[in-house]
C-alpha cells in the first residue's frame, strides 16, 4: 500500500565511515522519518549503496530534492529521490512470443504491478494478439526487415520519448536493438531471455539444449547495453529437467521460468531496488 507522503531515496557514494548516520541526521533533521533502510558496502570496488524510504508530510518532491542535493555533493553521490505514488509510465516491446506480455498486463490489471502502461510496441500487426486484452493501451505496429532497421527504429524511439517512458521492457522482443539506442536507454531498457550452461545462442535454443541433454534450464533479466546480452543481471531462476522431458515440454517449463523471471524483476525496478554496480547491480529484496 502506497502512502501518500512516502519518499524513496536510493544512492551509492565512494565507501567511507559514518555514511549512514550522516544520511540518517540529514533527513531527521528536515524532519524526514524512516521507515524502511538497506545498505550494502561493496568491499572489492570501494562503493556504498543505500535505499531509504522515508515519510515526509510537510514538504513536497521538489524541496526534498533540493534539500539534499547540497549534502549529497559533500560524500559524491549518485543519487534518485522519488515520490512513491508516483507511477512510473513502461513501454512493452514484443515480437511473436507473447506470453511475457499476456503475464504483465495480467499483473498489471489487477494491480500487482503499480505502473502505467506508456504502450505496447510490436513487429507483428495486432491480430497476432487478438486474445491479449489491449483495451485502451496504445498499440502500435512497427514492422522491420533487414532494409528498414534504422528507419523502424528512430520511429520506435520517438515513440518511447513522446510518450513520456520511463521503462523499456522487451517482453520477448526478438530484435537487437542498436548500439546507440541501447546507450540512450541505458539503465531504463530490460531484456529477459533463456539462460543456460552452456549458451544456446541462434535457432531453437530449446531444441539444442534438447540435444546436448541439459538437467537444468532458466531465465535470466538484466539491463540492455550495446554489447548483446551481456549486460548488468538483475534476476534469475532455473528449474531443473531430466532426459524424459522433451523439447516442447522444456519450451513450456521455459515459458513459466521468464513470465515470473520478468515480473520479479520489473516489481523490483518499480520500487527503486536495482540499482547499477559497474558491469553488477546491488537488488535490494523486502
Amino acid at each position: 500500500m502506497i502512502i501518500p507522503g512516502q519518499f524513496v531515496l536510493t544512492l551509492s557514494c565512494p565507501d567511507r565511515a559514518g555514511i549512514v548516520a550522516a544520511v540518517s541526521n540529514h533527513l531527521a533533521a528536515q524532519g524526514g522519518n524512516i521507515i524502511e533502510a538497506q545498505q550494502f558496502g561493496d568491499a572489492e570496488t570501494g562503493r556504498f549503496f543505500m535505499r531509504l524510504v522515508f515519510e515526509d508530510t510537510e514538504r513536497d518532491l521538489d524541496a526534498l530534492k533540493q534539500g539534499f542535493d547540497a549534502f549529497a555533493q559533500t560524500l559524491a553521490m549518485q543519487w534518485t529521490l522519488r515520490n512513491r505514488a508516483q507511477r512510473r509510465r513502461v513501454m512493452l516491446l514484443v515480437s511473436k512470443f507473447d506470453h511475457c506480455l499476456a503475464d504483465i498486463l495480467y499483473r498489471w490489471r489487477i494491480g500487482e504491478l503499480p505502473m502505467d502502461i506508456a504502450g505496447v510496441i510490436a513487429n507483428h500487426p495486432r491480430e497476432t494478439y487478438r486474445h491479449i486484452d489491449l483495451d485502451g493501451i496504445p498499440f502500435h505496429y512497427l514492422p522491420v526487415d533487414r532494409n528498414s532497421r534504422a528507419d523502424q527504429e528512430g520511429v520506435l524511439e520517438a515513440l518511447i520519448e513522446q510518450s513520456g517512458t520511463d521503462l523499456v521492457v522487451l517482453a520477448r522482443y526478438m530484435q537487437i536493438l542498436s548500439n546507440d539506442l541501447a546507450r540512450k536507454l541505458a539503465g531504463r531498457c530490460i531484456n529477459i531471455h533463456h539462460s543456460f550452461l552452456p549458451g544456446f545462442k541462434g535457432a531453437r535454443p530449446y531444441h539444442q539444449a534438447y540435444r546436448r541433454g541439459v538437467k537444468l534450464i532458466g531465465a535470466t533479466a538484466h539491463f540492455v547495453t550495446a554489447e548483446l546480452d551481456e549486460g548488468p543481471i538483475i534476476e534469475q531462476d532455473i528449474e531443473r529437467v531430466t532426459h524424459a522431458d522433451t523439447p516442447e515440454d522444456l519450451i513450456r517449463i521455459g515459458r513459466d521460468i521468464e513470465r515470473r523471471v520478468l515480473a520479479r524483476t520489473l516489481r523490483l525496478y518499480l520500487d527503486d531496488r536495482v540499482l547499477l554496480n559497474g558491469s553488477k547491480t546491488v537488488v535490494f529484496h523486502s
